[in-house]
């Protein structure tokens, strides 16, 4: 058996803050999301946080889909997900979401990721 998971102190809070700005019919990766926030572990510690998701809350978990836009949840949860991202109008390509034209880019991670290109 791994490592237990060690829970962000304060709790997951700041994700399920994060996930909230996601706009309706736009998503954001694991990955993506780790980054914004700098979580220790990366996209995996991103995943552990929304697998913990409180319902009830108006948390959009469903915005959040693995790299190349794929979804990532098994079943029922993952047709669901679908669903719920097919009725705020995200479009799919095959089986992940079409990330050119849904991917959403916060101002605050895209500055970043651009001051980091011009250091190199």
């Amino acid at each position: 058996m791994g490592k237990p998971r060690k829970k962000q102190k304060g709790g997951w809070e700041r994700v399920y803050a994060a996930v909230k700005k996601i706009p309706r019919g736009r998503v954001m990766t694991y990955g993506q999301l780790a980054q914004m926030l700098r979580l220790p572990g990366g996209a995996r510690t991103a995943g552990y946080a929304m697998a913990g998701c409180p319902s009830g809350r108006g948390i959009p978990w469903h915005r959040v889909v693995g790299a190349g836009g794929r979804i990532l949840l098994r079943e029922p949860y993952a047709s669901k997900q679908r669903r719920l991202l097919e009725t705020e109008g995200t479009e799919f390509s095959g089986m992940a979401v079409d990330m050119s034209a849904h991917q959403w880019k916060p101002k605050k991670l895209s500055s970043k990721s651009r001051a980091k290109s011009h250091a190199k």
